[in-house]
């Protein structure tokens, strides 16, 4: 990804309007862009590593954040901070990862990597959660895990479906922005 005028201003978009969206109430389980946004990461902006990672991550913190005042204003009972937030970032940054296999951005690859994300996002984030960290509340037993993946279903029909949307979202603007940049200058008709 070059960086240029509109892309930076297509990335600041894309990251504050993922961020308010994710703070929404009443949003289904699970249903936010960070994932899609850590996949576009991956696949659209690996020539530049720290932005690669920083974009996902930000917005993810920037909703946090926005979750947080939320919680203190009385206004919802998601905390924006808590217990084994930084295995989830972790968790998170490593999806760009996934994005990194891909070598090349086209809708084969855009559609293969949002179904792969946000299952490996829910195999790694639960077996996290399994093992206790944040908050111990499962069993260390093979029915403890089964229970943890159960429990978490929702989430992940939620993850797949905002994935698979948003990832159309962020790879069909980025796909017109770069377009669009590319077109050569208009010269100006003389009258």
């Amino acid at each position: 990804m070059k960086l240029n005028r509109s892309t930076i201003i297509y990335l600041v978009v894309m990251i504050a309007a993922a961020s308010l969206y994710r703070a929404f109430d009443n949003r289904m389980w699970g249903f936010a862009p960070q994932i899609a946004m850590a996949l576009f990461g991956g696949m659209a902006i690996r020539n530049n590593k720290a932005l690669a990672f920083g974009v996902p991550l930000f917005s993810l913190f920037i909703s946090d954040v926005l979750y947080e005042v939320l919680y203190t204003k009385g206004l919802t009972s998601i905390r924006g901070f808590y217990d084994g937030q930084i295995v989830n970032y972790l968790v998170m940054a490593s999806v760009v990862l996934v994005g990194f296999i891909f070598n090349k951005v086209n809708i084969r690859n855009v559609f293969m990597g949002s179904v792969i994300a946000p299952v490996y996002f829910f195999l790694v984030s639960n077996f996290m959660v399994w093992l206790g960290v944040g908050v111990v509340l499962y069993p260390k037993t093979w029915a403890g895990l089964v229970q943890c993946y159960e429990q978490a279903l929702p989430f992940f029909k939620g993850s797949l479906y905002a994935t698979l949307f948003f990832s159309a979202i962020f790879f069909g603007v980025y796909y017109f922005v770069n377009k669009a940049s590319k077109r050569p200058a208009q010269m100006p008709v003389a009258a």
